[in-house]
């Protein structure tokens, strides 16, 4: 485990292999149970007091230590997640523009004096530190995942427990390494590597840990909220995310839209396009559209300058996405372009005609592919988008104010975006869902206010005798 500053020596490892080449990347340890349960006892006896510009400067410092270090971050990151180099570069500019808001929010923490109406007492409130915080991170953003765990954990002075996933280790702990560089306490920060089901539990359930923030599937992320039960819990648990494309939308930019909200990360994003509703009326010249805009993405070696989408995770996550499009033809859709399989390898595919009861559009595919749904009006797409368990984000292609609003007010979901895909995101705002898509918000403000407890303090008015 990462522990006081530095790797532990380790009893066993597990080898990370690279996406595209299959050869090894590098090692990690394979904690257990044992590592899980110091890991968290070295953070809870620490749990040294930090002030915000403390915190804010070891913060900012990080962001300028990885922004200088980005090709090296981007080319690790590819590497163990098969995500092309586009992409990995882009996001460590977004990490690194995390903690620079995290940086800022960090001396913004503060809370307020609530006279009481009879003049008697005056109320104070003292936000502070919820305690240890375990953050969960899934794949498919190697850095920035883990980012958006530990920058309002650190800006709001809680011990950090980090448990990222055991296909892309690497990138936390060469994270984690950076941020002690940075100045970070040594004693603030731990990373505990290895399989699930071996170091999740207990790192859950530790009565140490006083909340967990995770970013997976539904179903794992059910099992860690069983096991932190009666702990704060942070749940971003995916989505099934729609675009809205009505008739009076510009159809150029919304075949480019649902390209590239498909296509992203190789379809492996929470926030990504997974079904594309299109109003009857325009839906071939739109289908016309997307399919040239999807079929010049470029599937491939990540590394290269003009791949556009790497391998999935896995051959496993690929046989899923390939036999959902065998499925959803077999049901109706016709497939337009793409859908191939070459090992972990799919290329992106456009479906139309896709029936909105087909496993591909009911459940979270995590894959490159744009299912396009034809749809009579605003009724039919709202009552089919809010038909599936998730409620992620959605995105409203339209010139019609009034359609929009009617739209956004109706949609079971955390975010709607008039004239942007499902796919926009921003430190700024709250990020989350509703139903099975979570609990709670993430964006660094807001991730800042789940990772505090308010504390009262009331003291005798001045305006009373109490």
């Amino acid at each position: 485990m990462f522990v006081n500053g530095a790797l532990q020596p380790a009893r066993r490892h597990t080898t990370v292999h690279d996406r595209w080449t299959g050869e090894p990347v590098g090692t990690v340890p394979r904690d257990g149970a044992e590592e899980a349960a110091a890991a968290v006892a070295a953070l809870a006896a620490g749990r040294r007091a930090t002030t915000p510009q403390q915190r804010s400067a070891v913060l900012t410092r990080a962001a300028d230590m990885l922004t200088a270090r980005a090709e090296e971050f981007s080319t690790l990151i590819t590497a163990e997640s098969g995500v092309c180099r586009k992409e990995t570069l882009r996001e460590v500019s977004r990490a690194a523009g995390n903690l620079r808001v995290a940086a800022a929010e960090a001396e913004r923490i503060r809370g307020e004096s609530i006279p009481l109406p009879d003049g008697t007492r005056l109320a104070v409130t003292l936000p502070e530190p919820v305690g240890v915080v375990l953050g969960i991170t899934p794949f498919n953003r190697p850095l920035n995942q883990v980012v958006v765990k530990a920058a309002p954990a650190l800006a709001a002075g809680c011990p950090l427990l980090l448990k990222p996933s055991e296909k892309t280790p690497l990138t936390a702990l060469a994270f984690a390494e950076l941020l002690v560089e940075a100045g970070c306490a040594k004693d603030m920060l731990a990373v505990v590597t290895g399989e699930p089901g071996e170091v999740g539990p207990p790192l859950a359930a530790h009565p140490d840990v006083a909340m967990v923030t995770f970013t997976g599937s539904v179903a794992t992320g059910h099992a860690v909220a069983a096991q932190a039960a009666g702990k704060r819990q942070l749940l971003e648990l995916g989505g099934n995310d729609p675009l809205f494309v009505l008739p009076d939308a510009d159809l150029r930019r919304a075949a480019k839209l649902a390209a590239d909200g498909s296509c992203a990360t190789a379809g492996q994003s929470c926030r990504g396009i997974k079904r594309v509703f299109v109003w009857e009326e325009v839906a071939d010249e739109f289908t016309a559209l997307l399919e040239p805009a999807v079929a010049a993405k470029r599937a491939g070696d990540p590394r290269r300058e003009d791949t556009d989408l790497g391998p999935l995770v896995s051959e496993e996550a690929a046989l899923v996405v390939e036999r959902r499009i065998a499925r959803a033809v077999r049901d109706g859709a016709r497939l337009v372009t793409g859908g191939e399989r070459d090992g972990a390898l799919v290329r992106p595919a456009v479906l139309d005609h896709v029936p909105p009861d087909t496993e591909l559009v009911t459940e979270e595919t995590f894959g490159p592919v744009a299912p396009v749904i034809r749809v009579r009006d605003a009724d039919e797409a709202v009552r089919l988008s809010n038909g599936t368990a998730y409620g992620l984000q959605a995105g409203v292609l339209t010139r019609d104010s009034a359609a929009f609003w009617d739209i956004a007010a109706r949609l079971r979901v955390g975010a709607v975006n008039l004239g942007e895909g499902p796919h926009f995101d921003s430190p700024h705002i709250p990020f989350g869902g509703v139903k099975s898509s979570g609990v709670g918000r993430e964006g660094i403000r807001y991730a800042i206010a789940e990772m505090t407890v308010t504390k009262t303090v009331t003291l005798p008015g001045p305006y009373g005798t109490g």
